[in-house]
């Protein structure tokens, strides 16, 4: 199938990046409110640190049990009440100021977070083929970076009127929902075998070769982008160069920036080059950008790694997702890419712990050459095991 050169004009395209938008809400958005939440609570950082861990737990167990369903019944069954759930939770916040019930409003709001994140993926392999499957992919990832990029400021000046503010931001997903109701046009799983069978030829394409060497790549990625990057950079501009919080935040900015930049043209880049080579060459651009990223003797010239990073991040992530979707039909698509999704918390969650060990261990060096490490190990085992298949 050839590209289509007004794929960005796209209406279903228009309604997943929505639902790309509110999946990378749930965090991004709320936590430059966490100071103000811990002082007006009188918290630890421990205990706010809890309205992470209870939005993002649900997703590890919920994760891959919504994409099965959303294989035996359909993309929407689960998508519509995911968004209402979501939305509904998240404004619950700005009405309480009890620390216990925001917990219980957070995990609510996480289970309904937890099937996004996959699905939208799912739907771009369902309703597209071929190098607009590439295409579309990278127009996501390069939409997900930006709201990575944006929401920790909208969240910093919503958080002037009040912590539960940013909380409202959730309404967003209500909208989205009708959306997805009376908009969205995508095919479903149409032929039902019986549950025993699905499960059976679940399996074998989730335990396919390939598919587990990117859930191995997934992880990776997670564990290096907050761990690595996310929980360790900053610390490093600030021990390190003395930077200020404005200073972090714009070269942070910038690595989404270039990321999102990179991602907009995969589907240039993937008419010369298949999603396996962009893998390598992703995880290889990680390890040099972490290998530099310690060496560099003035603040100004980590944007040279932040840049390097950025590039390969931009083409290594929608990549991943392109070569799972690549990997399975319709019938089985939403429990694949739920499994990379549940993979993927699993490496969100233990990133900064895996680093943080080499750090307490060895100092803020090791914390960026153990990513390094990782990632030329990925590269490594890229080369022979992933194999090239019809794009």
């Amino acid at each position: 199938m050839p590209v289509q050169e007004n794929l960005i004009k796209d209406k279903n395209l228009h309604i997943i990046f929505s639902i790309t938008l509110i999946a990378v809400m749930g965090v991004s958005s709320v936590t430059p409110a966490f100071p103000v939440i811990k002082d007006t609570m009188n918290l630890t950082n421990h205990q706010v640190g809890l309205l992470i861990t209870f939005f993002s737990g649900p997703g590890i167990i919920l994760t891959p049990v919504l994409g099965i369903l959303a294989d035996r019944f359909s993309r929407k069954i689960i998508l519509i009440p995911s968004l209402f759930l979501f939305a509904i939770a998240g404004m619950g916040i700005f009405f309480t100021e009890n620390f216990h019930v925001m917990l219980i409003m957070r995990f609510i709001q996480g289970s309904g977070a937890a099937s996004l994140g996959a699905l939208n993926a799912t739907l771009i392999g369902d309703i597209f083929e071929g190098k607009n499957r590439a295409k579309a992919m990278g127009y996501n990832a390069s939409v997900l970076s930006v709201g990575t990029a944006s929401y920790p400021a909208i969240g910093g000046l919503l958080t002037l009127l009040g912590w539960s503010y940013p909380f409202l931001l959730s309404a967003l997903a209500i909208p989205v929902g009708l959306l997805v109701i009376f908009k969205l046009d995508n095919p479903e799983p149409s032929e039902h075998e019986d549950i025993r069978s699905y499960i059976r030829s679940a399996m074998k394409t989730i335990l396919n070769r390939d598919a587990l060497i990117i859930f191995l790549a997934s992880f990776v990625v997670f564990i290096i982008l907050f761990g690595g990057f996310l929980t360790y950079f900053p610390l490093l501009l600030d021990e390190k160069f003395s930077a200020s919080s404005v200073e972090i935040g714009f070269l942070m900015t910038a690595m989404s920036l270039v990321t999102a930049l990179t991602s907009s043209q995969l589907g240039k880049i993937t008419t010369k080059f298949k999603s396996t080579h962009l893998i390598k060459f992703g995880f290889l651009m990680y390890a040099v950008s972490f290998f530099l990223l310690p060496l560099m003797p003035l603040l100004i010239l980590t944007v040279l790694p932040i840049i390097i990073f950025g590039t390969g991040h931009g083409v290594l992530f929608p990549s991943i997702q392109t070569r799972l979707t690549n990997l399975s039909s319709l019938k089985y698509r939403a429990a694949l890419m739920s499994f990379n999704g549940m993979v993927l918390r699993a490496g969100q969650a233990f990133g900064p712990l895996i680093v943080g060990w080499f750090y307490t261990f060895d100092g803020m060096n090791s914390a960026f050459w153990i990513s390094a490490i990782l990632s030329l190990l990925m590269f490594l085992l890229t080369i022979p095991f992933l194999r090239p298949v019809h794009e």
